[in-house]
């Protein structure tokens, strides 16, 4: 049949085809089909949105250093030439301002600041080992001409380490290092008591090993012996203390220091935390709040480039230890460098060399090669004091 213009009759819309067909299925189909990818492209842009605003944000956390960045590059001339392509190092200064959100409770701000921990952390060039040597804030050193906070420049003196951090911040203390170890520095991160509270904070805690009970009321410190997860006021309590904590001296603070570290490693390192975005995002996001770093590393980028090669070193290679150094020959209070030690391990780290870690100095660590780096160094390679991140535990 056909109508008045010579067209087909057919039953419904198309030939073939009903209300309740196949056809009205195929569009519906479409669509849905059409409806689902653009709320996948919507999902998808959501999920960039949100992955770039995380990136944003994380990366807008970090203070970049640019006063330290200019002052190192007026003295470029007189730093020390990196020797070993693709070495690092990084100077970690930990900060006792009292400046800042929440940093006002742990005494008066003077408008100065000092440095109470200074870590010189060098990763080898294959990221096979990471070497940290803490530097005592009571060594007594050469510190050189350097600019001060409001312009005018100070003299050189001879003074404690920590001194140049209180006179120039972190320029000064760069200098002083490279000065004193002819090692060159190529980043650093500055991190104050609440930065250090909010990351340790950020793991759910530090897992530490007491030997005996603590009972410090300068610290504010009541705990049991043995195993024990410290949270962050906790942590700085434990890693500050000095008078009432071991012995009194910095030198032990300075190992309770490393002893913290390592477990802090352990603990970053651990699964629980890297794979888990949940727990790794308030980990970064504290880490990435607490620092001020040179101006190339003050980015998510930034950082990522320098801790990537981080991921796959073994805990056992990763070595704590000190300078080598010795009371002060006029004050016993006071620090000097070991030599020729401390020049040994000062060469070694500039070429990128095994550094030989023990509980004890001697000439042979087991199940480490002390032999010699080569035919141009026949000589057993030197051993050092210290401990590996592997160490912190009770057993």
């Amino acid at each position: 049949m056909t109508d008045t213009a010579g067209r087909p009759l057919g039953p419904g819309p198309g030939a073939g085809a009903s209300a309740t067909g196949d056809g009205l299925i195929r569009r519906r189909r479409r669509r849905w089909l059409h409806g689902s990818a653009l709320g996948a492209a919507v999902l998808l842009a959501a999920a960039a949105g949100a992955g770039w605003a995380v990136y944003t944000k994380l990366s807008a956390n970090i203070t970049p250093d640019e006063a330290a960045a200019a002052e190192l590059a007026r003295y470029e001339k007189e730093r020390p030439t990196a020797l070993a392509r693709g070495a690092q190092n990084i100077l970690l200064i930990g900060s006792d301002t009292r400046a800042g959100d929440g940093n006002d409770k742990y005494g008066r701000d003077l408008g100065t600041e000092r440095s109470d921990t200074t870590i010189l952390l060098h990763l080898a060039a294959d990221r096979h080992s990471a070497t940290a040597v803490s530097l005592p804030r009571d060594l007594m050193v050469d510190i050189p001409s350097c600019r001060r906070e409001d312009g005018r420049r100070s003299d050189p003196v001879f003074a404690m380490f920590n001194h140049a951090f209180q006179v120039g911040g972190s320029a000064c203390t760069i200098r002083t290092v490279e000065q004193l170890t002819g090692i060159r520095v190529d980043h650093h991160m500055v991190v104050d008591f609440q930065g250090f509270k909010e990351m340790v904070d950020a793991v759910d805690g530090v897992e530490v090993c007491l030997r005996e009970p603590i009972d410090d009321k300068a610290a504010k410190l009541k705990l049991p012996a043995g195993r024990v997860t410290l949270d962050g006021e906790q942590a700085l309590g434990f890693v500050r203390a000095r008078k009432s904590l071991g012995n009194g001296s910095d030198t032990d603070r300075i190992e309770r220091q490393q002893r913290f570290l390592g477990a802090l490693v352990n603990k970053v390192q651990s699964n629980d935390v890297l794979l888990n975005p949940v727990k790794l995002y308030p980990v970064l996001d504290a880490a990435t709040s607490a620092l001020t770093t040179d101006p190339e590393l003050a980015s998510l980028r930034g950082l990522y480039h320098l801790v990537r090669g981080l991921r796959d070193i073994p805990t056992e290679r990763t070595q704590f230890l000190t300078v080598p150094r010795e009371s002060y020959v006029y004050d016993a209070n006071r620090d000097q460098l070991v030599e020729p030690e401390a020049e040994k391990l000062f060469a070694r780290l500039r070429a990128d060399q095994p550094v030989v870690v023990s509980r004890e100095n001697s000439q042979k660590v087991p199940g480490q090669d002390t032999g010699s780096d080569g035919p141009d160094s026949p000589s057993p390679a030197p051993t050092f004091r210290g401990n590996t991140a592997a160490e912190q535990s009770c057993e």
